[in-house]
């Protein structure tokens, strides 16, 4: 009888957790088109750029070209601060679809890769494939989930690594200014 109770119970979180992330998408995928009034609100709307265009799963959204063009307006460090915090979080969607058990993309080569990394490295593993210029980072959050890793680690190595790549990126706008 508890392991029908406890069963039951895992299904009920796995569900709400699938569901949370298909509204994250969905939201993100409609506050998008408010980018225009976002970026008027400076680091602020920075943040809230990132996080809708990293919180669609497998569904990319231009974030990255934002967080350029302000390195040339704002301090691009505090840019990148602000855009690796915001998507670091909105990240958190490919991760909760994991932990709810989603397979649609479990049988891939690019799954497995990212499964393997991370069952191996962990939190390292997710921190590099935040770093690096991914687009199917999705795939790392919903591996990292599928293995239950804590989600704080998950959140801490991929605002690390996210912080870090878009501080370049938005250094790389403020430079490519002086060329236009």
């Amino acid at each position: 009888m508890a392991k029908e109770k406890e069963k039951t119970l895992l299904s009920v979180k796995n569900l709400l957790s699938l569901a949370v992330a298909l509204a994250i998408t969905v939201g993100a995928v409609f506050l998008f088109s408010q980018v225009g009034i976002l970026r008027q609100m400076g680091y602020a709307g920075i943040f809230i750029i990132s996080l809708i265009s990293s919180a669609t799963i497998l569904l990319p959204l231009p974030g990255f070209a934002v967080v350029f063009a302000m390195g040339a307006y704002l301090n691009p460090f505090l840019v990148g601060i602000a855009a690796g915090a915001g998507s670091g979080i909105g990240e958190i969607s490919g991760f909760l679809a994991g932990y709810a058990g989603h397979d649609a993309v479990t049988r891939t080569k690019i799954y497995k890769s990212h499964r393997e990394q991370i069952e191996r490295y962990g939190p390292l593993a997710v921190f590099v494939l935040a770093f690096i210029p991914n687009p199917v980072f999705d795939i790392a959050g919903i591996a990292s989930g599928a293995l239950k890793m804590p989600w704080w680690q998950f959140l801490l190595a991929t605002m690390a690594g996210k912080t870090l790549r878009y501080i370049i990126v938005a250094y790389l706008g403020l430079y490519a200014a002086g060329w236009f």
